[in-house]
Protein backbone atom coordinates (compact mmCIF):
# COMPACT_ATOMS: atom_id res chain seq x y z
CA UNK A 1 0.00 0.00 0.00
CA UNK A 2 1.48 3.34 -0.92
CA UNK A 3 1.12 6.24 1.44
CA UNK A 4 1.14 10.05 0.69
CA UNK A 5 3.06 11.99 3.01
CA UNK A 6 -0.09 13.48 4.35
CA UNK A 7 -1.52 9.92 5.31
CA UNK A 8 1.98 8.85 6.74
CA UNK A 9 2.54 11.49 9.37
CA UNK A 10 -1.38 10.97 10.19
CA UNK A 11 -0.52 7.30 10.75
CA UNK A 12 2.82 8.29 12.64
CA UNK A 13 0.89 10.95 15.25
CA UNK A 14 -1.68 7.96 15.43
CA UNK A 15 1.18 5.35 16.53
CA UNK A 16 2.22 8.36 19.00
CA UNK A 17 1.19 7.23 22.24
CA UNK A 18 3.48 9.17 25.46
CA UNK A 19 2.94 6.13 27.47
CA UNK A 20 5.06 3.45 25.50
CA UNK A 21 8.02 5.34 23.69
CA UNK A 22 10.04 2.40 23.10
CA UNK A 23 7.30 -0.61 21.98
CA UNK A 24 3.51 0.03 21.23
CA UNK A 25 0.79 -1.35 24.17
CA UNK A 26 0.40 -4.41 23.05
CA UNK A 27 3.66 -5.31 21.21
CA UNK A 28 4.51 -8.96 20.41
CA UNK A 29 7.79 -9.56 20.66
CA UNK A 30 7.33 -13.20 18.93
CA UNK A 31 4.99 -11.77 16.13
CA UNK A 32 7.59 -9.26 15.16
CA UNK A 33 10.37 -11.67 15.08
CA UNK A 34 8.68 -14.12 12.90
CA UNK A 35 7.48 -10.96 10.99
CA UNK A 36 10.88 -9.90 10.30
CA UNK A 37 12.46 -13.31 9.76
CA UNK A 38 10.11 -13.63 6.52
CA UNK A 39 11.09 -10.26 5.29
CA UNK A 40 14.65 -11.03 5.33
CA UNK A 41 13.70 -14.47 3.98
CA UNK A 42 11.73 -12.51 1.03
CA UNK A 43 15.05 -10.32 0.45
CA UNK A 44 17.34 -13.43 0.35
CA UNK A 45 15.28 -14.82 -2.19
CA UNK A 46 14.88 -11.47 -4.60
CA UNK A 47 18.38 -10.60 -4.21
CA UNK A 48 19.87 -14.87 -4.70
CA UNK A 49 22.49 -13.63 -1.77
CA UNK A 50 22.66 -13.79 1.98
CA UNK A 51 21.22 -11.23 3.92
CA UNK A 52 22.83 -9.97 7.38
CA UNK A 53 20.42 -9.06 9.90
CA UNK A 54 20.19 -6.99 14.05
CA UNK A 55 17.34 -7.54 15.61
CA UNK A 56 16.05 -7.14 19.30
CA UNK A 57 17.31 -3.99 19.62
CA UNK A 58 17.21 -2.98 23.18
CA UNK A 59 16.56 0.31 24.58
CA UNK A 60 15.72 1.41 21.20
CA UNK A 61 11.57 1.73 19.35
CA UNK A 62 13.59 0.26 16.24
CA UNK A 63 13.78 -4.11 16.41
CA UNK A 64 16.26 -3.86 13.59
CA UNK A 65 18.30 -4.05 10.45
CA UNK A 66 18.81 -5.90 7.05
CA UNK A 67 21.04 -5.53 5.33
CA UNK A 68 21.35 -6.40 1.88
CA UNK A 69 24.91 -6.58 0.42
CA UNK A 70 26.29 -4.35 -1.52
CA UNK A 71 27.66 -6.90 -4.23
CA UNK A 72 24.37 -7.93 -4.74
CA UNK A 73 23.03 -4.34 -5.80
CA UNK A 74 23.16 -2.78 -9.06
CA UNK A 75 24.88 0.51 -7.97
CA UNK A 76 27.55 -1.79 -5.51
CA UNK A 77 25.88 -0.13 -2.40
CA UNK A 78 24.52 -1.88 -0.14
CA UNK A 79 20.77 -1.61 1.24
CA UNK A 80 19.77 -0.53 5.10
CA UNK A 81 16.22 -2.15 5.62
CA UNK A 82 14.90 -0.89 9.44
CA UNK A 83 12.39 -1.97 10.94
CA UNK A 84 10.00 -0.48 13.73
CA UNK A 85 8.57 -1.98 16.97
CA UNK A 86 5.42 0.39 15.69
CA UNK A 87 2.37 -0.46 13.50
CA UNK A 88 5.29 -2.30 11.26
CA UNK A 89 6.73 0.62 10.27
CA UNK A 90 10.19 0.46 7.73
CA UNK A 91 12.71 2.51 6.24
CA UNK A 92 14.83 1.80 3.10
CA UNK A 93 18.25 3.10 2.76
CA UNK A 94 21.04 3.33 0.72
CA UNK A 95 24.24 2.47 2.84
CA UNK A 96 22.73 3.40 5.46
CA UNK A 97 20.25 6.18 7.56
CA UNK A 98 21.45 9.86 7.07
CA UNK A 99 24.38 8.73 4.34
CA UNK A 100 21.96 10.34 2.30
CA UNK A 101 19.11 12.93 2.54
CA UNK A 102 16.50 10.03 1.13
CA UNK A 103 16.82 6.96 -1.64
CA UNK A 104 15.88 10.16 -4.33
CA UNK A 105 18.93 11.37 -3.31
CA UNK A 106 20.79 8.07 -3.32
CA UNK A 107 18.89 7.15 -6.82
CA UNK A 108 20.72 10.59 -8.29
CA UNK A 109 24.28 9.96 -6.59
CA UNK A 110 24.18 6.71 -8.76
CA UNK A 111 23.91 4.69 -5.11
CA UNK A 112 20.57 2.96 -5.41
CA UNK A 113 19.13 1.44 -8.48
CA UNK A 114 15.41 2.35 -9.20
CA UNK A 115 14.77 -1.53 -9.64
CA UNK A 116 16.54 -2.87 -6.39
CA UNK A 117 14.58 -0.24 -4.63
CA UNK A 118 10.94 -1.68 -6.14
CA UNK A 119 12.36 -4.96 -4.99
CA UNK A 120 12.87 -4.15 -1.69
CA UNK A 121 9.70 -1.70 -1.62
CA UNK A 122 7.69 -4.70 -2.91
CA UNK A 123 8.63 -6.72 -0.78
CA UNK A 124 7.64 -4.74 2.40
CA UNK A 125 4.75 -3.72 1.36
CA UNK A 126 3.31 -7.37 0.09
CA UNK A 127 4.20 -8.37 3.66
CA UNK A 128 2.56 -5.73 5.12
CA UNK A 129 5.03 -3.00 6.31
CA UNK A 130 4.61 0.79 5.63
CA UNK A 131 7.29 2.13 3.62
CA UNK A 132 7.98 5.73 5.40
CA UNK A 133 10.39 8.40 3.29
CA UNK A 134 13.85 8.98 5.36
CA UNK A 135 12.75 12.83 4.32
CA UNK A 136 9.46 12.46 6.37
CA UNK A 137 11.36 10.49 9.29
CA UNK A 138 14.04 13.15 9.32
CA UNK A 139 11.03 16.05 9.84
CA UNK A 140 10.98 17.87 13.09
CA UNK A 141 9.12 15.69 16.06
CA UNK A 142 6.14 17.69 17.16
CA UNK A 143 3.68 14.84 18.70
CA UNK A 144 3.36 14.46 22.39
CA UNK A 145 5.70 12.57 23.62
CA UNK A 146 9.12 13.23 26.09
CA UNK A 147 11.95 12.08 23.81
CA UNK A 148 15.45 11.33 25.50
CA UNK A 149 17.02 14.38 26.40
CA UNK A 150 19.93 13.59 24.50
CA UNK A 151 17.80 14.39 21.44
CA UNK A 152 18.98 17.75 20.45
CA UNK A 153 16.49 18.30 17.45
CA UNK A 154 13.53 15.49 17.94
CA UNK A 155 12.72 14.11 14.78
CA UNK A 156 9.75 11.23 13.90
CA UNK A 157 13.08 9.30 13.02
CA UNK A 158 13.94 9.80 17.24
CA UNK A 159 10.27 8.82 17.87
CA UNK A 160 10.06 5.33 15.92
CA UNK A 161 13.58 4.32 15.07
CA UNK A 162 15.96 6.09 17.62
CA UNK A 163 17.49 4.97 20.94
CA UNK A 164 15.63 5.54 24.03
Amino acid sequence: MTESEADLLALLRELDDPEWLERPRHYGRGETAVHFGVLMARLEVDFAARCTAEQDTRDSSEYGRIVVPADVTVCGTRIVVCVSKFGSLALVCADNPGAFVGTDDAQTEGELDGADLAKVNRALVELGYVVVAEELLESDYDGPSRLPWHVQRPSWWDRFFGIF
